[in-house]
């Protein structure tokens, strides 16, 4: 048996609850994890409140990311059992064992820690995918992040960066622009003041942010192309507003810019994903990415988390801590 969150019968955090449920059961091309960290996302919140684009029957256990040790291998696997690994999932990760893809696994090395591999899965595969495969980022571009300091944000600053890139990053509170400049940033704004576009505009001498990477969406989706340079490219990560973005075509047209969604798959995008793990263990050997959390709660704390979460009161990336690895 095992512990785990699980949702109730209605949406809502403040209906989920801790309940004893049977170990998972791996199948072909499965891996048994013991878990010890799962991180938290927004699409948590909006899996829970039957806002999200997959919804589990209900009850489900809620979580998309771990951390944790190999407890069961499959045949021909490349992991075998006590491998430090960490993976996104579709669902099932706040609890004490996950059953995770063999291909959707991601191998850490002895001297990474899992409370930071817990960070990569998510957010820096996001980040390599829209600024690699949805954009070409390199020396001389300028990138703009929206919401810099969660974990999406902070991420896309470090691979900006890596790549060779200016980066501006935007955030709605003075500590959080802080954050992002000390993770890289040569530019903070605060997109709470209603002129920040003409920032942006006014750092960029007149000419705009080649890339500009937005999981928020609402008006400050919008706002962005009135701060995009000729030929830039908008990234649509998310709307963690709560809206979505109702963009300008005559902006566009103008400006002959894109607008492009950021999405990847593992049943779809394998070739992709292939090349951004490779890409990854590169950078984090190089010391080019620094992935780090920002603040974790014990298990019994999920609601709290992701109360936090939703209010943002936290900063970058969160994560429960289930337990240690087992000896």
């Amino acid at each position: 048996m095992m512990q785990a969150w699980i949702s109730g019968e209605a949406p809502g955090i403040e209906n989920l609850q801790i309940a004893n449920q049977s170990k998972p059961i791996p199948g072909n091309n499965e891996l048994l994890v013991w878990v010890t960290h799962a991180a938290l996302n927004f699409s948590d919140l909006l899996m829970i409140d039957e806002q999200y684009q997959v919804r589990p029957p209900r009850p489900f256990i809620p979580g998309q990311e771990i951390a944790g040790i190999v407890e069961q291998a499959p045949t021909g696997s490349k992991f075998s059992i006590g491998d430090k690994i960490t993976s996104k999932i579709l669902w099932g990760g706040f609890a004490q064992f996950a059953v995770v893809r063999d291909d959707m696994a991601i191998a850490v090395s002895p001297e990474i820690d899992l409370a930071a591999a817990v960070a990569l899965p998510v957010s820096y595969v996001t980040a390599l995918v829209a600024l690699d495969h949805c954009s070409q980022t390199g020396v001389g571009k300028t990138v703009l992040v929206h919401a810099a300091a969660g974990g999406v944000g902070l991420a896309c600053i470090e691979v900006a960066v890596a790549r060779g890139a200016t980066v501006i990053a935007t955030a709605g509170a003075t500590g959080r622009v802080k954050l992002a400049i000390d993770r890289g940033a040569s530019h903070g704004v605060n997109y709470r003041e209603d002129d920040w576009f003409k920032q942006v505009k006014s750092l960029t001498n007149g000419r705009g942010a080649d890339i500009i990477v937005d999981p928020v969406g609402g008006q400050i989706g919008e706002d962005s192309l009135r701060c995009i340079a000729m030929d830039g490219t908008l990234l649509i990560v998310g709307f963690s507003s709560g809206k979505m973005p109702k963009l300008a075509a005559n902006r566009l047209l103008l400006k002959r810019a894109s607008a492009k969604g950021v999405y990847w798959n593992h049943d779809t995008d394998f070739a992709i994903l292939n090349q951004v793990n490779a890409d990854l263990s590169e950078l984090l050997s190089a010391g080019k990415i620094n992935p780090q959390l920002s603040a974790t709660y014990q298990f019994d704390d999920l609601p709290k988390a992701l109360d936090d979460l939703a209010n943002r009161r936290v900063m970058g990336k969160v994560a429960l801590h289930l337990r240690e690895p087992r000896n």
